[in-house]
């Protein structure tokens, strides 16, 4: 990629593996001389970061061409066509074409309708460009209508990539000298109800671990815990290559509150799931995503979110104060004040920190294994963060022995070369 074109990517682990094929498709197009933003629509907050980020670079590069592509660009493409600065948008079915970026100036919307998508291509890449770690998609779309997302209207319906094209694009990044494989979608678990035969994410998982032995480590991103199959409960309890780190869907401690969320689990099953899977794997660690301040949101909901904390062993916190998002249902249901939802915001992420805290305490002088990324810095299998006391090579799998923390990190040195 050169320095005249530049990709920004926003929200999730979809959108980086996604800007990864755009950047090689511009590569190929020889294009030169744009900037492209690879939006998210998650929060308003995340829109309006876009549009800051879109202002400042046509600033600062006012020779540059603009295209806005991604979430925030399929769902409202009018608003971002309205900016001076930019040039194109793009839908997020039209930003994966290798032509997506012809005839910029008689076509400069290209935004179709993206709940007529019935399938998702499978795009082969050989790497990720700073990234130690490689993302690699296996969905995309959401079938699902929780009250407070827009997603599924950015993204389309739930669409799953073949089997054999997924394990033929690890295969890739394995013959890369990639350590570590991290798959990634908008609903993961759904994987395969649209394939032939139906398979699973848990068979996906087992495949892929059975056909690619030479891959060190296989992770997933985050997971909606009442749609984990058999399959995927074996490989926790039997897979020691697919990484002891779950991140989960929770939202809500509160069983109301979930009900008007449109989920599809209770505070019960979320305890149950993170039992069972303990069980099979004592040393499988758990972060989650809660929302804060929901409407309707009562002081005893929000402390059932408080509770499942601890009733759930979460380690690793996602926190978002609500957002309200224009035509979701949730947006019309009364609204708490934003300064209440940013108040208990800040009680889960420091109830978060306490626990993060004490976890980093109880790991130091134990033993772990990082994939080397930029400055020195790793992730354990349990999705620690480490820094080594000195450099060592990036991409690399390295054993370590942790030290201390600091910084909200793991001091780590190496414990005697690197893993096989």
């Amino acid at each position: 990629m050169t320095e005249k074109q530049k990709i920004v990517t926003f929200g999730c682990r979809l959108n980086t593996y996604e800007s990864q094929v755009m950047r090689d498709n511009m590569m190929v197009a020889g294009l030169d001389n744009i900037i492209l933003f690879n939006t998210c629509a998650v929060t308003a907050e995340a829109e309006r970061k876009a549009r800051q980020a879109i202002r400042r670079a046509h600033r600062e590069h006012p020779e540059a061409r603009i295209v806005v592509a991604g979430c925030a660009a399929q769902i409202n493409p009018d608003r971002y066509a309205a900016m001076d600065e930019v040039d194109l948008v793009l839908g997020n079915a039209e930003k994966m074409r290798i032509d997506a970026f012809e005839n910029i100036a008689t076509e400069p919307v290209r935004v179709n309708d993206i709940m007529e998508l019935k399938e998702t291509a499978a795009h082969l890449i050989t790497g990720l460009d700073d990234h130690a770690r490689a993302f690699v998609q296996v969905q995309n779309g959401c079938d699902h209508r929780c009250t407070f997302c827009i997603i599924p209207y950015g993204r389309g319906k739930s669409r799953s990539v073949p089997m054999g094209a997924v394990v033929n694009q690890v295969r890739e990044l394995v013959n890369a000298d990639y350590k570590e494989v991290v798959l990634t979608g908008v609903d993961i678990t759904s994987y395969g109800l649209d394939l032939p035969g139906q398979p699973s994410l848990g068979q996906l998982v087992r495949r892929l671990l059975k056909q690619i032995p030479e891959l060190p480590r296989l992770r997933l991103s985050s997971v909606d815990s009442i749609e984990i199959d058999d399959h995927l409960m074996h490989a926790i309890a039997e897979e020691d290559r697919l990484m002891p780190h779950l991140h989960l869907s929770l939202q809500s401690g509160s069983d109301m509150i979930l009900k008007r969320m449109k989920r599809r689990h209770s505070r019960a099953d979320a305890i149950e799931f993170c039992r069972k899977a303990r069980e099979l794997r004592p040393d499988i660690v758990f972060g989650a995503d809660f929302i804060a301040g929901f409407p309707t949101e009562t002081n005893e909901m929000f402390k059932d979110s408080l509770r499942l904390i601890e009733e759930c062993g979460l380690t690793w916190l996602h926190v978002f104060p609500y957002s309200a998002r224009p035509e979701t249902p949730a947006a019309r249901m009364p609204q708490h004040p934003k300064s209440l939802c940013s108040e208990r915001a800040t009680q889960l992420r420091e109830a978060g920190n306490a626990v993060k805290r004490e976890f980093f305490k109880s790991a130091i002088g134990s033993k772990a294994t990082i994939v080397v990324e930029k400055y020195g810095r790793g992730r354990t299998e349990q999705f620690a963060p480490v820094t080594l006391n000195k450099p060592a090579p990036e991409g690399s799998l390295l054993q370590v022995k942790i030290t201390g923390v600091r910084n909200n990190s793991l001091d780590a040195h190496s414990a005697g070369g690197t893993a096989t």
